[in-house]
């Protein structure tokens, strides 16, 4: 492999690099800047912040962004099965149906478990 085939990588980095400064560096000069009390104070969800940044969330929040991540990640691999599904063939649709079936059984068990019962 040639070092050379690289260089149009690096020049599409480059040039995206010098873009971006370059619009920065530009629109300092022509942006409003008038800093006020409302812009300066802290936003969350229209009033200020309440107790410690650091205490702890309830694990339902963590459980729900992974069953989250997890029927993500189930679409990300069926979509593209599914537009090559003719040269995947009966071996590609067997492997499809053992993950989905994986899936399943999982998304079964947190249902007897209780897991998206939220209380």
């Amino acid at each position: 492999m040639d070092v050379s085939e690289y260089y149009p990588a690096l020049l599409f980095l480059l040039l995206a690099l010098l873009i971006g400064a370059g619009l920065l560096v530009v629109a300092k000069p022509i942006r409003p800047d008038r800093p006020d009390a409302a812009k300066g104070s802290p936003y969350e969800c229209g009033f200020n912040a309440f107790g410690d940044a650091r205490k702890k969330f309830d694990v339902r929040f963590y459980r729900v962004a992974i069953f989250f991540i997890i029927f993500d990640i189930e679409l990300a691999f069926t979509i593209p099965w599914a537009v090559s599904l003719r040269e995947a063939g009966l071996t590609g649709f067997a492997a499809m149906l053992a993950f989905l079936g994986l899936l399943a059984l999982g998304f079964a068990y947190e249902w007897k478990k209780k897991a998206f019962e939220w209380e």
